[in-house]
């Protein structure tokens, strides 16, 4: 059996509900909240991403920021840096 990260500081309460979710022993992943609309945004973010020359760049942002990007992801059953980037991308088109 794996161990999963215990956590002790919670940045607010939906991320606590999350981090308890995902430690709980009877974790499934909930069905995604990808609309057929949003699945074909992120196909076509994704296209263009690999057409392109791609940069590796750093960005601060804050710890709230994050973990509720995280969690939309964790939702969304997509990685945290693809749907930035996604949401990059859809900004600047």
């Amino acid at each position: 059996m794996t161990r999963k990260p215990h956590v002790a500081n919670y940045i607010d309460a939906e991320e606590r509900e999350l981090i308890e979710a995902i430690e709980a022993d009877d974790y499934a992943p909930g069905k995604s909240l990808m609309t057929p609309e949003l699945v074909a945004q992120m196909q076509e973010a994704a296209r263009n991403t690999l057409n392109e020359t791609s940069e590796k760049i750093s960005i601060r942002i804050s710890q709230r920021d994050l973990a509720r990007v995280k969690a939309r992801a964790l939702r969304e059953g997509i990685p945290y840096q693809t749907l930035i980037k996604s949401i990059i991308h859809q900004a600047v088109s």
